[in-house]
């Protein structure tokens, strides 16, 4: 039994387009279990959705480029796209509409939910490396 799967179409550098919340769910789903045949995408979603609707679906994402489909039989689906892929174009999204800039998004997410130790500092570490990257023009006066 062979697995070659089918390029992805989007090509290196496309844009992931905006997902639907059923589309997000599968794809979730690849994220969390790998390959799966549609039998097991079907039982995994754990929805009550129909086996057709999780095909459809899943071949909807495929012709996005966002899941790949092997030739093999039970054909396997792949997510084609990783989470970071998904989540920057959103982000970059947000950022964008959002008037004031990346400061007062970043503020408005830490201060609607409590933080845990890891994850402050996972954004001191953030911020040591935006930093770190700073050029001298860039830095401002120094103090």
């Amino acid at each position: 039994m062979t697995n070659v799967v089918k390029k992805n179409r989007r090509g290196p550098r496309a844009a992931v387009p905006r997902l639907s919340a059923a589309e997000m769910e599968l794809l979730e789903m690849l994220w969390r279990e790998g390959a799966v045949a549609l039998s097991q995408a079907h039982r995994a979603l754990g929805l009550p959705i129909g086996y057709t609707t999780v095909q459809t679906r899943l071949n909807r994402l495929v012709k996005k480029g966002l899941v790949t489909r092997g030739e093999e039989r039970p054909a396997r689906y792949a997510a084609a796209v990783s989470r970071d892929e998904v989540c920057a174009g959103d982000l970059k999204l947000l950022v964008k509409r959002f008037s004031g800039g990346v400061v007062p998004l970043v503020a408005h997410l830490v201060r609607q939910r409590s933080l845990s130790a890891a994850e402050v500092d996972e954004l001191k570490q953030l911020i040591a490396e935006a930093e770190a990257r700073l050029t001298p023009r860039n830095k401002g006066p120094q103090r």
